[in-house]
């Protein structure tokens, strides 16, 4: 049974930073890709940032290039989201995610009845205030 747990939220002030930690069991880790998505209240689950089984590929919605850093400790087995410069749209339920695939596919982002990732996390909660 595959389980995933993320952790590392919390309550940052704008401008603050956090960093999220994913782990997962009961699967040959480095043998997915594995990415973020967000949710926050009221909007669709969003797309931030995938990584390819190896961390040689890494993908980013533009709306976190540049303050987010994805990478992974294979040995370890974790994932992790480096978030810096936060703002307060960064407001979010964080869901770590595993990929059916070793790379990330074209459609990383996206999270519809079509196409999800193969496994995800009951979530870790981020609050950046004003």
């Amino acid at each position: 049974q595959v389980q995933v747990m993320e952790s590392g939220g919390g309550l940052v002030q704008a401008g603050g930073s956090l960093r999220l930690s994913c782990t997962a069991s009961g699967l040959t880790f480095d043998n997915y890709a594995m990415g973020w998505f967000r949710q926050a209240p009221g909007k669709e689950r969003e797309g931030v940032s995938c990584i390819s089984w190896s961390g040689g590929s890494t993908f980013y919605a533009d709306s976190v290039k540049g303050r987010f850093t994805i990478s992974r400790d294979n040995a370890k087995k974790t994932l992790f989201l480096e978030m810096n410069s936060l703002k307060p749209e960064d407001t979010a339920m964080y869901y770590c995610t595993i990929e059916r695939t070793l790379g990330c596919p074209g459609s990383w982002f996206a999270w519809h009845d079509g196409r999800k990732p193969a496994y995800w996390g009951q979530g870790t909660q981020v609050t950046v205030s004003s």
